[in-house]
C-alpha cells in the first residue's frame, strides 16, 4: 500500500471530476477453484485498489460526489475466521489507514444503495467483470447483467481513466521495479533455453521467479515456438535446434504494478538466414518506434510507422511488393502484422481493459478502425507525459490467414503468396519494451534493457 495521503488525495481529485450522484466501488470476492473452499489466488479489482488501497476480499466502497462522504463496507471477523487466518484489523482500523472515517457491515450497501436510488440519486457504477459482482449490481440496482456494461457510469469511467493514464512517481517506482523483476524472468530463460528442454520447464522456472519476486506473473505466459499464435499458452514442446521461440511474459509486484517483454530468441543461440534477417528487421521498426515516443506525438502514428517499416523490409526479402504506403494503407502489412503497437499498463498488464478500450485507448480526437489489423491498435491517442505503454511490433506467418487472403486475391498486388508458402512453419517474432512518455521524450522502464540485438541473445545463452 501506499500512504494514506496518496489515497486521500486520489478520491479528492475524483471528487473534483464528478459533482452529482454516488460512486458505488466495488471490491472482489474470493472466487473457488474446484470447490468452494479452494479459490483462485485473490486479485482485487484494480479500480478499487487506485482508491481504497485494500487488497483484501469482501470489501466495497461509496463516494457521494454531493456532500463528499466517503463510506467503506465490510466485516471485521469472528473467532470462527480467526482460527483460520489469525487475527485480523477491524474494518474501521483498515479504514483509517486509507483516510476513511465511515464504515458499515458489507451486508449494508445493498440496502444503503437501494435507499439512495429511491431518493432519485444517480448511482455511479463501473461495468463489472465477475459474475458474483454483476448478480449483486443486478440485486440493488435492478439491472440486468446484459445490460450492466451498457449502463455503466460514462462519466466515471472517463474520470477515473483520465487520472490512471497518468501515472505519479511512486506509481512509476513500482512499475521500474516490476520490470526490473520481469528482466529477471526473461534473462534467467534465455541463460537456461537448450535444445532437448521442454518448454514447459522454462513457463514453470520464469513463474516461480515471478512469484517468489511479486505477486505472480503478470498474464499467463507466453512461451512457444509457434510463435504465430499471439496468445500461446501451450508449453508440451521440446525445444528444437534453430527454430524461434517467442517468450511473453511480465510480473506483477505486491502492489499488483505490472511488467510486459517479450524476447523472440534461437533455440541454439544463433540467428540464421532469414530468420536472422527478419529479426533484424522487427527490430529495426522497435527501436524507431520507441525512438519517436514522445509528449504530442500520436500513438496511431507510431503503430503506422512500424507497419511502413515491416512492409519496406519484407519488400526487400521478397514477401511483399508494390508501393509502401498504397500497402499499408490499404493493410495488406497485416497479413505479417495483425496487432496492434502496444497498450497502455499499469496496475493491469492491459490498464483499464475491464473500462472499455474506447476510453483508454481512443477519444474524441481518434476512434477505431474497422481494418483488419489496425481494429487491434488497444492505443491510439496523442501521448501525454506519466503514459506507460508498450512497443511491440511483430512478424508472424500465419498459413490460415495467408491461405484465405490467397483464395480471395485479397491485396494480391501487394503480398508475394508463393515465396510465403516456404515459411509456413516458420512461427513469429515479437520484441516487446516498457516505455514511459517523460516531459521531453521517453525512457525505458526498468534498470536496465533485457538483451535485444543478436549479438547480445547470443552470448546470453551461450
Amino acid at each position: 500500500m501506499f500512504s494514506k495521503e496518496i489515497y486521500t488525495q486520489r478520491r479528492q481529485a475524483l471528487k473534483s471530476k464528478l459533482n452529482k450522484g454516488i460512486g458505488l466501488f466495488m471490491g472482489n470476492h474470493e472466487a473457488p477453484c474446484n470447490y468452494p473452499a479452494n479459490t483462485y489466488h485473490f486479485r482485487q479489482d484494480s479500480t478499487f485498489l487506485y482508491f481504497f488501497g485494500l487488497d483484501e476480499p469482501d470489501l466495497a466502497a461509496i463516494i457521494d460526489f454531493e456532500t463528499g462522504k466517503e463510506v467503506l463496507f465490510g466485516d471485521d471477523v469472528g473467532i470462527d475466521d480467526i482460527v483460520w487466518t489469525g487475527p485480523l484489523p477491524s474494518v474501521k482500523e483498515k479504514a483509517q489507514r486509507i483516510g476513511i472515517s465511515h464504515t458499515n457491515p458489507r451486508g449494508a450497501l445493498a440496502t444503503y444503495i437501494s435507499g439512495e436510488k429511491k431518493k432519485g440519486r444517480n448511482i455511479h457504477f463501473l461495468p463489472p467483470y465477475r459474475s458474483d459482482n454483476m448478480i449483486e449490481l443486478m440485486d440493488m440496482l435492478e439491472i440486468h447483467p446484459n445490460e450492466q456494461k451498457g449502463k455503466a457510469s460514462e462519466e466515471l469511467i472517463r474520470a477515473i481513466v483520465a487520472m490512471r493514464m497518468i501515472k505519479q512517481p511512486e506509481e512509476i517506482e513500482q512499475i521500474d521495479k516490476a520490470c526490473d523483476l520481469g528482466y529477471a524472468m526473461h534473462y534467467t530463460a534465455m541463460k537456461l533455453a537448450k535444445p532437448g528442454m521442454v518448454e514447459q520447464e522454462l513457463a514453470g522456472i520464469m513463474e516461480g521467479i515471478a512469484v517468489s519476486g511479486g505477486y505472480m506473473p503478470s498474464f499467463p505466459i507466453i512461451l512457444t515456438q509457434n510463435g504465430e499464435v499471439m496468445h500461446g499458452h501451450s508449453h508440451h514442446q521440446v525445444l528444437k535446434e534453430g527454430r524461434l521461440l517467442l517468450i511473453d511474459a511480465g510480473a506483477e509486484l505486491q502492489s499488483h504494478y505490472c511488467s510486459d517483454f517479450t524476447r523472440t530468441i534461437p533455440v541454439g543461440g544463433t540467428f540464421r538466414g532469414i530468420s536472422k534477417d527478419l529479426y533484424e528487421l522487427v527490430l529495426k521498426a522497435n527501436n524507431h518506434c520507441i525512438g519517436m515516443c514522445a509528449p504530442g506525438i500520436s500513438f496511431k502514428d507510431v503503430h503506422l510507422t512500424a507497419a511502413r517499416i515491416i512492409t519496406e523490409g519484407l519488400k526487400d526479402i521478397g514477401l511483399m511488393k508494390g508501393d509502401t504506403a498504397e500497402a499499408v494503407a490499404a493493410g495488406a502489412h497485416a497479413a505479417f502484422f495483425p496487432t496492434g503497437l502496444g497498450h497502455n499498463m499499469g496496475l493491469d498488464v492491459h490498464d483499464m481493459e475491464d473500462l472499455g478500450e474506447q476510453y483508454v485507448g481512443y477519444d474524441d480526437t481518434v476512434t477505431r478502425s474497422t481494418q483488419f489489423g489496425l481494429k487491434s491498435l488497444r492505443m491510439a491517442r496523442v501521448l501525454q507525459p506519466g503514459n506507460v505503454m508498450t512497443v511491440e511490433p511483430g512478424f508472424y506467418v500465419i498459413p490460415a490467414l495467408l491461405e484465405m487472403w490467397k483464395d480471395k486475391g485479397h491485396n494480391a498486388a501487394f503480398i508475394n503468396f508463393d515465396k510465403c508458402s516456404s515459411l509456413y512453419d516458420f512461427g513469429g517474432i515479437r520484441i516487446e519494451d516498457d516505455v514511459l512518455i517523460t516531459p521531453y521524450g521517453h525512457r525505458l522502464l526498468g534498470s536496465k534493457r533485457l538483451p535485444v540485438t543478436p549479438e547480445e541473445i547470443r552470448e546470453v545463452m551461450q
